[in-house]
């Protein structure tokens, strides 16, 4: 699992005082970003003919978030398919510990060669397991 903090700024904010929930996309892509930087070099994918693309994405708002909260968004892998894979991420706020919002991401790995889903096998799955780290219900299939 990953964890990335966001501190909600006014920018943030729609004219009701609390975090548009368009803004959740942004920084549940930041969070996604954090993991490259921390675990993952997008650069040797990319020189391997992968790319990273996000395909599909459920969320759902559960409680809204306020100026100043800082929010916790906790990532990990919950299903690695034969060509998709599946990031779940939830947004908690960190001093109340409610949870904020949570999404099903799917993405695949792009094969730029053919320009279709690679499949997720051998060293490209491993390197998925031990980057992302998967919850423990990980379904694989």
């Amino acid at each position: 699992m990953h964890n990335t903090e966001i501190r909600i700024r006014g920018y943030h904010l729609d004219l009701f005082g609390h975090v548009n929930n368009a803004r959740y996309l942004e920084f549940l892509e930041e969070a996604r970003w954090a993991i490259f930087d921390d675990k993952l070099n997008l650069e040797d994918l990319a020189r391997g003919g992968f790319a990273f693309t996000v395909v599909n994405i459920n969320i759902n708002y559960r409680h809204p978030a306020f100026l100043h909260d800082t929010l916790c968004i906790e990532s990990r892998l919950s299903k690695v398919g034969s060509r998709s894979a599946v990031i779940r991420q939830t947004v908690i706020n960190k001093k109340s510990a409610v949870p904020i919002a949570d999404a099903d991401v799917t993405f695949v790995m792009l094969d730029a060669k053919s320009q279709k889903a690679a499949l997720l096998e051998g060293r490209l799955k491993e390197t998925l397991l031990q980057t992302i780290g998967p919850e423990s219900s990980l379904e694989t299939g």
